[in-house]
């Protein structure tokens, strides 16, 4: 099987049961070591609900995302500007950094906007793309990928890393075997080849959120706004910006003519 990342040969590792019901092969690749389903046949019977009803960390993770997201965004890019998140499921995240300060906007092909109705994404450049637990649902993660550097030259994600060796199902519950959302995985040397393909910088804390830039970030300052995140900085930078949750609020009252709202 060919590597979706870099083209090179995948090897098989091993064979799951998704769906408690298929028989699913999973390709490790012996360059960049992205990890792979067969191609998956399954997806709409697993996308008959967007979101998986056992990710019961749905909300929890938002605003997780939200705090580290701010600190970040708030010390090394321009917090001026216009941001989207690619993949914005119901528009959680969207309305939360919305509420902190940040111009966010949603986008997202597969799931019902119900948080961030009125402000999907309408332009073509934003100064940082955010992305969370959307890489191992990619089928074609590079084509993704360059969608969103289409978007912006930043792109902040999470995806959890397996380590030096491919763990068997019952050992990770990352592979999602019972909804089988989940066709796409990855190593640090994967991200690290994917940095080096499109000229850009890659931080990670090791395990799940990972930066890909143009900027010239020091990583020991990175891991200090990680860090940093963890006692509390991003309440600072809440106080610190002016929430647009009573100016969206007002714009909506003006603009709304049964959704169909008028551009920002």
């Amino acid at each position: 099987m060919v590597c979706k990342i870099c083209g090179s040969r995948s090897v098989f590792m091993h064979e799951a049961k998704i769906l408690a019901k298929y028989s699913v092969k999973y390709y490790r690749c012996s360059n960049c070591y992205f990890l792979q389903t067969e191609e998956p046949f399954w997806l709409e019977e697993s996308y008959q609900e967007s979101i998986n009803i056992s990710d019961t960390g749905y909300m929890s993770r938002n605003l997780s995302f939200s705090h580290i997201s701010s600190v970040l965004i708030f010390l090394f890019f321009n917090r001026k500007v216009r941001f989207i998140d690619y993949g914005g499921g119901y528009g959680v995240f969207v309305r939360l950094m919305r509420d902190i300060g940040f111009d966010f906007y949603w986008q997202d092909t597969y799931t019902t906007n119900l948080f961030a109705i009125g402000f999907e994404a309408k332009t073509s450049q934003y100064e940082l793309v955010t992305s969370f637990e959307t890489f191992e649902h990619f089928v074609d993660p590079d084509k993704e990928i360059r969608n969103m550097l289409k978007l912006s030259d930043n792109i902040l994600f999470s995806t959890e890393l397996y380590g030096d060796t491919v763990p068997s199902p019952n050992e990770w519950h990352y592979y999602g075997l019972t909804h089988g959302q989940h066709i796409s995985f990855y190593n640090i040397k994967t991200l690290q080849y994917i940095a080096q393909k499109y000229s850009l910088s890659f931080w990670s804390n090791g395990s799940s959120l990972h930066l890909l830039t143009k900027q010239k970030i020091n990583p020991v300052l990175f891991k200090l706004a990680y860090y940093s995140n963890k006692i509390g900085f991003a309440g600072v930078v809440k106080r610190l910006m002016k929430s647009k949750t009573l100016s969206d609020c007002n714009y909506l009252r003006t603009h709304d003519k049964k959704n169909n709202i008028a551009p920002l």
